[in-house]
């Protein structure tokens, strides 16, 4: 599970409500016709944008934001390293035998151990990371098009209340009230844009770089193995894949 994920909500949710219960009466702010405009309404549009299944991948997309654990790119290379060093004594076929958790190394060493030419190799992983990327991409758009949403119809809500008060006016004392339900609409349109929905398809994108990245990385570490390049000059070329200060000299002369 991502715990920062989880903690920027329960900071996030946990500060609002502090600040509504020294501000007054908590009561004020529930209006449940404002929230149904607001989440109904936003939700709407993503079948007006996106095919049916997309919309019902949502749930499983969110589920990436705070359950997918991504691969680590130094335990990743040293892998590599460790199946380079197996093919370089004992031949490509001799991978066929090890044990590979990764699903995406696994396939790629299997097209090595069955003889595939570069080429082959390279296009067809290449071809899978676009793809894996393509999907990410549908469900950053699901999130980023809710964060668009929800202020909007937060503002539509607004001006629905806004019209119901101007048609009763006849009390002067009901503006007051009405004018805080008409408001509530809007808050709770910035709030799920800016609390929710955004941060998630910022953080879906992240995990879409990591993935692609740890991605590339096995790409380029087992056409080195196809090569026949030496661990330790596999292991220099991969380490370009970390931040400077991840790197370490191991393996070099």
């Amino acid at each position: 599970m991502d715990v920062a994920t989880v903690i920027g909500l329960f900071l996030g949710l946990v500060l609002i409500i502090i600040s509504i219960f020294i501000g007054g009466s908590p009561s004020i702010f529930i209006n449940i016709p404002g929230l149904l405009i607001v989440v109904g309404g936003s939700f709407a549009t993503l079948f007006i944008k996106f095919p049916l299944q997309s919309v019902f991948n949502a749930i499983q997309v969110t589920m990436n934001a705070f359950f997918v654990r991504i691969g680590n790119p130094e335990a990743i290379i040293e892998e590599i390293v460790q199946l380079a060093s197996i093919a370089r004594k004992n031949g490509i076929l001799a991978l066929e035998k090890q044990e590979i958790k990764e699903p995406f190394l696994k396939q790629a060493v299997n097209y090595c151990v069955d003889g595939y030419t570069q080429e082959f190799i390279s296009e067809s992983l290449i071809n899978d990371i676009q793809i894996l990327q393509e999907r990410h991409e549908t469900g950053q758009k699901i999130f980023k098009g809710l964060g668009d949403a929800a202020p909007a119809f937060g503002m539509i809500g607004t001006l629905i209340g806004l019209v119901q008060m101007l048609a009763n006016m006849d009390d002067p004392r009901n503006i007051g009230p009405a004018m805080a339900v008409a408001l509530l609409t809007t808050f709770y349109g910035a709030l799920l844009a800016n609390l929710v929905f955004i941060p998630i398809a910022d953080k879906l994108e992240l995990r879409s770089r990591q993935e692609i990245l740890c991605r590339r990385l096995i790409l380029d570490g087992v056409l080195g193995i196809q090569k026949g390049m030496s661990p330790r000059m596999l292991r220099d070329s991969l380490q370009a894949y970390l931040a400077p200060k991840e790197r370490n000299n191991e393996g070099k002369g």
